[in-house]
């Protein structure tokens, strides 16, 4: 007897174009996305442009790393047959969700997020006045994540009080409107989630950083991905074991080898090794063979321009047909008239 059809879930995830795409940006979303989601889900991808206006930013600088971005993330192998991949702002139903889950939250849970904390500090420190999109950013995350009816959203550790304000978002609007959005659930990468900064092994390897020598960029070219591994912060003492609070800076090595190989978990691969000069020279040769390939791609692509357009463009099509019956639905539950 034939099984009854299951569809397949619908995942959403997106990567801001705040700064040159790293290793671990790939490491901790997009090659999952490549190897896992866009072959067992009904995958959807965005640049997410509209997050990066939440800080001061120079506009044309903007527009070549969202290229940059969508670029790599077909390089990196995102294939449009499978899944869609596209530009947030070419998308208008997320910044029309995103006044609705303004609506729907409260100040109080945009002030106890972590990043605007976070993010308030660091621009304060740097004499800059801060944005008040930059407080109400996790209602626009989670317009991007409701508006497609997303099942899964796949994050790392970072990102973990985003989605779940996203699903209590939309808790809340189908308790006070009605049955319009799916709540989504969070997924986990297993291996280096959150790959850290090769010189602040306790810092995140954020593309937005201003010192570089601690960030893998994809592009960056394999001599340049030698010398930044071989000098890796480490730790005092001279055993190779996998201890986060003890060793953060050996631990960040064997996650990223185990990452880059696949050839067991950080702690087994620690036993191998007898000395930080061995696995700095084997972490940095796992990460020149991983980013060769996606390199090589990117070249080919920026060669061939309208290729990147038509991905773009079919993709932003597809997106609208996917969120807009979606957002309608929910700016008539809410009882806006609708248009004529």
């Amino acid at each position: 007897m034939p099984q009854p059809y299951a569809p397949q879930p619908r995942i959403f995830s997106g990567i801001q174009p705040t700064g040159h795409l790293t290793l671990g940006n790939y490491l901790g979303a997009v090659r999952r996305w490549v190897q896992e989601d866009q072959h067992n889900a009904d995958a959807v991808f965005c640049v997410v442009d509209l997050h990066a206006l939440t800080v001061e930013h120079d506009p044309a600088r903007m527009r070549r790393l969202t290229r940059q971005a969508a670029t790599l993330m077909l390089a990196a192998g995102l294939d449009p047959d499978r899944c869609t991949v596209f530009v947030q702002s070419h998308v208008d139903e997320h910044a029309r969700l995103s006044y609705l889950m303004e609506c729907t939250a409260s100040d109080g849970e945009m002030r106890r997020m972590i990043q605007y904390k976070e993010k308030v500090a660091r621009e304060q420190a740097r004499g800059r006045s801060v944005r008040l999109s930059l407080l109400t950013y996790p209602a626009l995350m989670a317009a991007d994540i409701l508006a497609y009816g997303t099942d899964e959203v796949p994050v790392g550790d970072d990102q973990a009080q985003h989605v779940e304000l996203a699903r209590a978002l939309a808790q809340r609007f189908n308790q006070r409107y009605g049955p319009v959005f799916t709540v989504p659930r969070m997924t986990r990468p297993q291996v280096a989630a959150r790959v850290m900064n090769l010189q602040d092994p306790t810092s995140k390897m954020g593309k937005s950083h201003a010192e570089a020598a601690g960030i893998v960029y994809l592009l960056d070219e394999e001599d340049a991905v030698r010398k930044k591994v071989m000098r890796a912060v480490t730790d005092s003492g001279s055993e190779v074991a996998y201890d986060r609070e003890a060793q953060p800076g050996v631990a960040n090595l064997l996650d990223v080898l185990a990452a880059c190989t696949g050839g067991g978990t950080p702690e087994e691969l620690a036993g191998a090794y007898s000395s930080y000069g061995a696995l700095k020279k084997d972490t940095a040769e796992a990460v020149v063979e991983v980013l060769r390939p996606i390199r090589a791609r990117h070249a080919e692509l920026c060669a061939d321009p309208s290729y990147v357009d038509g991905v773009l463009r079919a993709g932003a099509e597809r997106a609208r047909g996917l969120a807009r019956p979606r957002v309608n639905a929910a700016y008539e539950a809410v009882g806006l008239l609708p248009p004529g």
